[in-house]
């Protein structure tokens, strides 16, 4: 299912797996964001750590009236504080959104499937 913004000239239709690809690029580029993991980790494996190719299956994305909500599916750092993570990712998807696509996140919604230690 792609997104469809309506524009005075015409339908602009961004694909599912577009979205997730900057999504997972915005999420992974915080501090304390080891990975992107899957949204079904007992199908997709629970130790598997997604990486760029696989973006899609740590996000979902669903069409709202005025924009998107997109639901994220991270692992954090250990001793990483999650709260201060999750903010910081919601706000660079919101805003990797808006000025790469131009569309508006009405909910960015970050899931810490798991904590993994840092490696240096």
């Amino acid at each position: 299912m792609a997104v469809k913004i309506q524009t005075t000239k015409g339908t602009i239709e961004i694909e599912n797996d577009v979205i997730a690809m900057i999504v997972g690029g915005a999420a992974t580029d915080n501090y304390g964001v080891v990975g992107m993991a899957s949204q079904n980790p007992l199908r997709d494996g629970v130790n598997q750590i997604l990486n760029g190719d696989n973006y899609a299956k740590g996000v979902v994305v669903r069409q709202t009236s005025n924009g998107v909500a997109v639901d994220v599916f991270i692992v954090v750092g250990y001793g990483m504080k999650i709260s201060e993570i999750s903010k910081s990712v919601q706000a660079r998807v919101k805003n990797d959104l808006n000025m790469m696509l131009g569309i508006v996140a009405d909910e960015v919604n970050v899931t810490v499937q798991g904590v993994r230690m840092l490696e240096d």
